[in-house]
């Protein structure tokens, strides 16, 4: 598959019209130049492109702290979302605090913006919790491990919301790999079908593991939507302000009761699938140096620059920050405590459930039988 050199797309399936609007929609080039799109838009202060720019900073040094931890033995797995900021930050801080949010398992920049600790999201991956924090205290629910269910779990929250009346909306994030899903279709003909309040966002990073996109679909995932019914749309993923301004839009529209919208983030997962995978197997180090040039962070910075917004002893305090949360971050994942052996019955029903009881009571008695013996 080739890739536009100046927008980092494939090309076209189909000729367009000169007055057409691009399909991918840009604001923010790689080079840091601001372009103007004829549907989206968004107006933002200096002091609003610096917050955005420190949220992706801190966002990529979590992520590299965590990765450190994973090789050092310090947690299971990691799946880094390097590369994939300007997606999760753009679309995370579209969001309006009653608005819910479905992750997978890569989502550490929707956390960060939901005001979810960083630590709890490590103590997943550490093995210590069974994702510590509370959905409901920051709207922004568990992580999914299982590709693609999350879709339908958004989707009956969307309707719920439809049905009391709400004014807010819910969305559901997975990548290009879990469009195969049959639960993301099934989320597609029910949220369509009801004109549920939803946003579909998927963050096509080309990789789904080690299957490339092209394997998957034979047209741009984003217009599968229009065979469901509802409008789809593709976004620079790398492009931290058309990705606010395309979630922002759809997100007003699931408001206003306009139904779903499916966005599709063309990006690139930088790194591993996971710390388990190896990426040079099956992709070439060309592909991934062509994406170093459209980083999204870089490009914000160069923008910053260029229109004099920031200096050089701004970026040097952002980067000590980062620097600083992510030692806290490491010093507070190590302190984490063991839980008890028997807290993974903890949390699963709402009410007693016989079956969970009943391996509860197996197990505790197995544990029993070795302090018999030591005595």
């Amino acid at each position: 598959m080739t890739i536009d050199a100046a927008h980092g797309a494939p090309p076209s399936t189909g000729a367009q019209s000169p007055s057409a609007p691009p399909e991918l929609v840009q604001l923010l080039t790689p080079e840091g130049e601001r372009v103007e799109h004829p549907e989206y838009d968004v107006d933002l202060t200096a002091d609003e492109i610096k917050s955005l720019y420190r949220d992706l900073v801190i966002v990529r040094r979590l992520d590299q702290e965590a990765l450190a931890l994973t090789r050092q033995g310090e947690l299971g797995v990691w799946a880094s979302l390097l590369g994939q900021e300007a997606a999760q930050i753009g679309s995370g801080r579209a969001l309006r605090p009653n608005d819910m949010a479905f992750p997978s398992y890569r989502e550490h920049g929707v956390a960060w913006c939901r005001d979810v600790d960083p630590v709890k999201v490590l103590g997943l991956f550490r093995g210590v919790n069974h994702s510590g924090w509370d959905p409901k205290e920051h709207n922004f629910h568990l992580y999914t491990i299982v590709i693609g269910s999350q879709s339908l779990h958004a989707a009956g929250y969307a309707m719920g919301i439809q049905r009391d009346g709400g004014e807010d909306a819910a969305i559901v994030y997975f990548g290009d790999g879990a469009t195969s899903q049959g639960d993301v279709n099934e989320a597609f003909v029910w949220s369509a079908a009801q004109n549920a309040p939803i946003v579909f966002f998927c963050q096509n990073n080309q990789w789904a593991i080690s299957e490339p996109l092209e394997r998957q679909s034979r047209i741009p995932l984003y217009r599968r939507a229009e065979g469901f019914g509802f409008p789809g749309i593709r976004v620079d993923g790398n492009d931290v302000f058309a990705v606010l301004a395309v979630t922002r839009k759809a997100l007003d529209n699931a408001r206003s009761g306009q139904g779903p919208t499916l966005i599709e983030a063309f990006t690139y997962r930088m790194g591993a699938h996971t710390t388990t995978d190896d990426p040079t197997r099956y992709r070439l180090q060309a592909e991934l140096e062509a994406w170093k040039l459209k980083d999204p962070i870089e490009r914000v910075k160069a923008y910053l620059v260029k229109n004099q917004m920031a200096d050089k002893e701004y970026f040097e305090s952002i980067d000590d920050e980062a620097k600083q949360i992510g030692s806290d971050l490491r010093r507070r994942c190590l302190e984490l405590p063991d839980p008890e052996a028997t807290a993974i019955w903890e949390n699963v029903y709402a009410t007693d459930h016989s079956l969970l009881a009943g391996e509860r009571d197996q197990f505790t008695s197995y544990l029993g039988s070795f302090e018999e013996v030591t005595r």
